[in-house]
């Protein structure tokens, strides 16, 4: 039979194990956050011709992250030209901000991997380049970025060892604080 000291030696001893192991367990959600997808690219836009108030352009976005599958690409136009016809993709645009989604068959773009589409244009005055794009929502820079984890736990997962259940060696076996669980 446990006497009333045993059993709040025992309680005290569990409730430690169980506050260690959601500090260990929040530590790993934060290292599961911490392993998001990384994300990456780089486009080069090419104009390949062009003639009084029209154009042709190649669009090759080159994956540098984490494979993709569904794309989308965002940029704005800087002197308010407009797409009239594009092939690979499918386009919207509004006023100078134009988004291209990929087609059935190219949606999957594996890590290192690349797409292209092309489109024609039009322009009135000038043909500037854009300046900026964006792949499924993240700028292209020509580098990779990794998503940082948002409120990730500040606790380490480190408990005393009067709390730890392996902390007592000389305890006998019936003894331990996860008897308690078993036997409930």
């Amino acid at each position: 039979m446990l006497n009333v000291s045993s059993l709040r030696r025992r309680l005290k001893l569990s409730a430690a194990a169980v506050a260690a192991l959601l500090v260990a367990g929040a530590g790993v959600a934060g290292t599961h956050a911490a392993s998001a997808a990384a994300a990456g690219c780089q486009v080069t836009y090419t104009v390949s011709s062009e003639w009084p108030g029209g154009f042709g352009a190649s669009v090759k976005v080159d994956n540098l992250g984490d494979p993709i599958n569904g794309w989308r690409l965002t940029w704005s136009f800087p002197a308010g030209q407009t797409i009239t016809q594009l092939w690979n993709g499918t386009y919207t645009q509004s006023g100078s901000q134009v988004t291209v989604t990929n087609v059935s068959y190219n949606g999957s773009i594996p890590s290192g991997g690349s797409t292209e589409f092309g489109f024609n244009g039009a322009f009135s005055g000038s043909n500037p380049k854009p300046a900026s794009f964006a792949l499924n929502g993240v700028t292209c820079t020509g580098g990779v970025t990794s998503p940082s984890p948002g409120g990730s736990p500040s606790a380490s997962p480190s408990a005393s060892p009067s709390a730890s259940p392996s902390a007592s060696p000389s305890s006998p076996a019936g003894n331990r604080p996860c008897d308690i669980y078993a036997a409930g």
